[in-house]
């Protein structure tokens, strides 16, 4: 049995070929408009991302989700991918969103071929299942015997890793200036997937209205190197 840790690594790999790097959640339209054009900026930018919009929807659903998995609650997981579905209010995201985790799907059910993962599969093709890659997420992490603790941690690394990279190539950042971001904003990776062990379900799918607007707009920019 692989170690869980590689697992984890393997689950949330930022170069996992499943289409992230073409997807900037807003950060082009932020960065065209001049709004986040510094490394404070962008380090502002990743705090309220994460503790505003990131921390109440993926990473909750996530957290709900694994839980779901634990005690056979079939039912949940199909409401969970239901709201989250709902919640993602810019078609660019919530079409970037379910592509990523049709994407995850295809490569992990393969990989571990349970009846579960046979069982997702199936409620995807038969659009049972929106398939977000959240969602998903949580299923394969629980599947690989991760510890939702560390899979909330890898998740977190994962879109922060990504948020950095996509901001060193539109601003620009030195390569230099964006691992030091990340260094810096480590500690509240770890607290914030501590926090969403228990989410806040009065917030689950809290809308973040500026993030939203600026995903929206982003199909009207004069040009694009994203996606989303």
């Amino acid at each position: 049995m692989t170690n869980s840790l590689l697992n984890l690594l393997h689950l949330s790999d930022p170069t996992l070929p499943i289409g992230g790097f073409s997807h900037s959640y807003g950060l082009e339209t932020y960065t065209q408009k001049e709004i986040v054009k510094s490394t404070d900026e962008v380090e502002m930018f990743l705090n309220e991302m994460l503790h505003h919009s990131v921390l109440y929807n993926e990473a909750s659903f996530i957290s709900l989700v694994y839980d779901a998995c634990e005690n056979g609650g079939w039912q949940q997981i199909i409401e969970m991918d239901a709201l989250c579905n709902a919640s993602k209010l810019p078609k660019e995201i919530r079409t970037a969103s379910q592509k990523l985790g049709v994407r995850l799907q295809k490569i992990f059910n393969p990989l571990i071929q349970t009846d579960f993962t046979q069982k997702v599969a199936l409620a995807i093709k038969n659009k049972e299942l929106h398939g977000h890659y959240c969602i998903l997420y949580a299923i394969y992490a629980f599947e690989l015997k991760i510890e939702k603790k560390e899979a909330l941690e890898g998740f977190f690394y994962n879109v922060t890793i990504g948020y950095i990279t996509n901001a060193v190539k539109l601003i620009p950042l030195s390569q230099d200036s964006g691992q030091l971001l990340l260094f810096k904003l480590l500690p509240s990776l770890a607290k914030l997937a501590q926090k969403a062990m228990q989410p806040d379900m009065d917030l689950l799918g809290c809308s973040s209205a500026a993030f939203d607007i600026r995903a929206m707009e982003h199909e009207n920019l004069y040009s694009r190197l994203y996606m989303s």
